[in-house]
């Protein structure tokens, strides 16, 4: 735990993380919220569905964007305008929820609004997370561990939250408890001094962030040629080829964290299916209760101990550790045993999402290391969903036991392919420009 302590004592990182985490809560109350006030107000299930998944899909289309958007403007300049927006749809969800007899397309309008500027929170307080670490990777491997661990409690606590509330309270108000949430949480998060001195995100010559002036000789050399100009102008280096540019860069964390998400979405549907072979649908709430504590125990292992093999080496490990884990529950005879198994695969969740969110970190551009997260974090949303709704087809086909092996076989599949890909990007990495040490290019400590 002592190595967790010196992560939040790094100047301004407790209260950074700390306003962080108020305005992500939000998102792990914002689906229930939306789900009961939805129903509430609609009285259709088909109509809540519609609605909800046009605000997932949003949200997950334009992640990439929006992260992207911070990348070349700044933390401040978009991330305040996009919690605002975000909290005032919801808001405007809430109240065309408040009463029965909203117009469908009005609450899909809202939905939409409300995707379209859900503020990325989680891949900027890991690119602040970077600018704090400097080049300790160590450091740097505590602070997205203890950051992963913390997203798996938001995604446990959230829901209870709104549990708790509709007790007492109309749903339509777990969507103002959303709203004040992500605006409270991302303005205070924008206050703290470490968004103002982190070079990533922050976009070249701004005042915030000045590179160093170049000697005269160098001012003087011909400009480049227009090839290398336009591919300055998108951020990219001017030795990249069509071959690397950012999402080729960080393939391999965003192809392991796809088959995780794959293979996760669909042992979940097989394990409804478990439970309810046997007529104990509280299987399903045992199963992932044993899920997230075995992940939050994982991940805190994992971010304290000191380990001699690359993130990278590590990375492709982890994800075959968790299909074979994922395969062998399949053995489960009983509630208890697939309670045990799916605990023992938790373990090595957050591990893998803290391995692969530094892996991404590693490889990207220096100009893109927030949209690196976000693709990561967008393909485990997108193949949690895919495999889920892919499952279907293996359940009516096939018997359960094997159902957990279809759902094993993403991951393993994208652990060899992660482990493949290694060596293309190794010797497809730039060389760093003449005079400029790249690891140097964020601070080690903020003033």
């Amino acid at each position: 735990m002592s190595s967790y302590m010196a992560v939040l004592r790094l100047p301004f990182a407790a209260r950074t993380f700390a306003a962080a985490l108020v305005g992500r809560l939000s998102y792990g109350t914002v689906f229930l919220s939306l789900t009961l006030a939805l129903t509430s107000a609609t009285g259709s299930v088909g109509r809540t569905g519609a609605v909800v998944a046009v605000f997932a899909l949003v949200i997950a289309g334009l992640a990439p964007l929006r992260a992207r958007l911070i990348d070349r403007h700044g933390a401040r300049r978009v991330l305040i305008p996009l919690s605002l927006a975000y909290s005032g749809s919801l808001l405007g969800l809430a109240a065309a929820t408040w009463r029965p007899g909203t117009p469908l397309w009005v609450l899909e309008g809202a939905a939409v609004a409300a995707g379209a500027t859900a503020p990325p929170l989680g891949p900027t307080m890991r690119t602040l997370w970077r600018a704090m670490c400097g080049r300790d990777r160590a450091l740097m491997q505590r602070a997205f561990s203890l950051d992963t661990v913390a997203e798996e409690v938001i995604g446990v606590s959230g829901p209870l939250l709104v549990g708790l509330l509709v007790l007492v309270v109309d749903p339509a108000l777990g969507l103002v408890l959303s709203a004040g949430l992500v605006a409270v949480g991302t303005v205070a998060m924008m206050a703290s001094p470490v968004v103002g001195t982190a070079a990533a995100g922050r976009p070249r010559g701004s005042a915030e962030q000045q590179e160093p002036q170049e000697p005269q000789e160098r001012r003087e050399q011909p400009a480049p040629a227009p090839r290398a100009g336009l591919f300055r102008r998108r951020g990219l280096r001017t030795d990249r080829t069509a071959s690397q540019r950012p999402l080729a860069r960080i393939l391999e964390p965003v192809v392991a964290a796809t088959g995780v998400g794959l293979g996760l979405g669909a042992q979940n549907l097989v394990i409804v299916a478990f439970a309810v072979q046997r007529h104990q649908t509280s299987a399903i709430a045992w199963a992932e209760a044993g899920m997230s504590v075995g992940s939050i125990v994982g991940g805190l292992v994992y971010g304290a101990v000191t380990w001699s093999a690359p993130a990278r080496t590590r990375l492709p490990l982890l994800t075959a550790a968790l299909g074979l884990c994922v395969a062998a529950t399949g053995l489960a005879p009983n509630v208890w045993a697939l309670t045990t198994a799916t605990t023992v695969t938790g373990l090595f969740m957050s591990p893998l999402m803290a391995c692969a969110y530094l892996v991404a970190d590693e490889l990207a551009a220096e100009d893109a290391r927030t949209a690196a997260g976000a693709w990561v974090n967008n393909a485990f949303n997108a193949g949690s969903s895919g495999g889920y709704a892919a499952m279907g087809t293996a359940l009516a086909r096939l018997p359960l036991g094997w159902c957990f092996a279809v759902a094993a076989a993403p991951m393993l599949v994208a652990a060899g392919v992660a482990r493949a890909w290694q060596p293309r990007v190794k010797e497809a990495a730039p060389a760093p420009e003449a005079g400029v040490d790249v690891a140097e290019a964020v601070p080690v400590a903020v003033q």
